[in-house]
């Protein structure tokens, strides 16, 4: 492992451009002028507890990986195969950087979350951190991840807004029956046309429920929500209406 010194990594970091992941390389931080202040690390120490402490021998897909903390944090915790992938050739140079300086042997490559198919395997964890809402399409995300990606956990991490609280939802209404939606409890995906925060990338805001709502619809169950915009959950079969399951992928239904 190569030793970088305070200087080297300073210039490095000035080459590689602005960062949105503050991680201390050297003990010179990557972002100090973050608007969320020292983001990830705020966000992380809310659910750390939440990520089993030992995944000595396990798997790790970290989708979206950025800068790389969070699959950097995977191998600090024993991880024995992490992958970090990301669209954007200038986070994965940053993740890719910010890996050898902390010696920590990870794989990035550069695929959506609608390529997970192509790496050809299952991971025991799965992060899914921060992307949901920056995707046109969310729901057939969480299918590919839970039918081509997701062995067991999954972490997933979204902007949140509307109401927290969720509203007991019965299986069928009548079609007359309107009431329901608007309660602040209902399930609610939130359309972004233009911009918000200033990112013309954020599409969607759930609220709780319509998360809640949206993993256990796409076959995971949620284990636990240890802080407001973070779900832990585990894959199970992809549920129907009756209470019945989806056959597999070209499978024909009765």
């Amino acid at each position: 492992m190569r030793r970088y010194t305070p200087e080297e990594v300073r210039a490095r970091l000035a080459d590689l451009g602005e960062w949105f992941h503050n991680i201390e390389l050297e003990g010179v931080p990557t972002a100090p002028d973050h608007f969320l202040h020292d983001y990830p690390n705020v966000k992380w120490r809310t659910f750390a507890h939440a990520v089993p402490a030992d995944l000595t021998g396990q798997t790790v897909l970290d989708i979206g990986c950025n800068g790389g903390f969070y699959a950097i944090e995977m191998k600090r915790r024993g991880a024995e195969r992490v992958v970090g992938l990301d669209t954007d050739e200038r986070y994965l140079a940053q993740a890719r950087f910010a890996a050898e300086v902390t010696g920590q042997d990870i794989e990035f490559r550069n695929l959506s979350v609608y390529d997970v198919a192509k790496l050809g395997e299952r991971f025991d964890l799965v992060l899914f951190l921060g992307v949901l809402y920056h995707l046109r399409h969310p729901l057939l995300a969480l299918d590919l991840i839970h039918d081509h990606a997701a062995g067991d956990l999954m972490i997933l991490q979204s902007m949140q807004r509307g109401a927290s609280e969720t509203a007991a939802v019965r299986s069928d209404y009548d079609f007359w029956e309107k009431a329901q939606f608007d309660a602040p409890g209902w399930p609610r995906l939130h359309f972004i046309e233009h911009a918000y925060a200033g990112d013309w990338t954020n599409w969607w805001a759930p609220n709780a429920a319509c998360t809640e709502a949206m993993l256990r619809s796409t076959g995971f169950e949620v284990l636990e929500h240890p802080e407001a915009e973070v779900f832990v959950c585990r894959r199970t079969e992809r549920p129907t209406p009756d209470g019945a399951v989806y056959p597999a992928r070209g499978e024909a239904r009765a």
